[in-house]
């Protein structure tokens, strides 16, 4: 990892992407021993609006908390993808949901990699709901952005009880996915 990496989580509201955030950046910071911001912002409407988290990591103090030149681009709708990829740079990487994001953009871009999620959660976990932790566990292993027992922590101690378990198999089920596209 470089010393400080941008990332935008995006998507529309309902999928996650505001948790799967800050469970990234409590990641870094509680234990992996970094310094981390998360910022979000959302539309209007609470569920299937256009919705984004931001996350800066870094080594050394961050002075600005917005993202202004993205490593790492995680789009789960197609709208996200296409209204975010020109803030990717070259050398960055593009994580989209296949299922949701069935027009793969063409571009400068060095990797762009497709993993259905939803799909995974849906048809091997049972439960939809855990797109965002599937995703997070492919950007956690395809980046090495936090440890893998960083990412771990962080999402047990932030799930509702009696789903860590789930939660648990999710984020293996995505890094999982991600170590068969490499």
């Amino acid at each position: 990892m470089a010393n400080k990496i941008e990332l935008r989580l995006a998507g529309s509201g309902g999928q996650g992407l505001v948790l799967a955030g800050i469970i990234l950046a409590e990641a870094a910071v509680l234990y992996d021993g970094k310094k981390a911001v998360q910022t979000q912002s959302y539309g209007p409407e609470a569920r299937g609006g256009s919705s984004k988290s931001e996350v800066i990591i870094s080594d050394e103090e961050i002075d600005y908390p917005k993202c202004e030149n993205l490593d790492v681009l995680l789009a789960l709708t197609q709208e996200s993808c296409e209204k975010y990829l020109d803030d990717l740079k070259p050398s960055g990487l593009m994580l989209l949901d296949s299922e949701l994001v069935p027009h793969r953009p063409t571009g400068p871009w060095e990797r762009v990699v497709s993993i259905p999620f939803v799909g995974i959660a849906r048809d091997e976990l049972g439960k939809q709901m855990v797109a965002n932790i599937v995703a997070l566990g492919a950007l956690v292993a395809l980046t090495g952005v936090v440890s893998p027992e960083a990412i771990e922590k962080a999402v047990l101690k932030r799930v509702p009880k009696g789903t860590e378990d789930l939660n648990k198999r999710a984020l293996q089920a995505g890094m999982d996915a991600a170590r068969k596209v490499e």
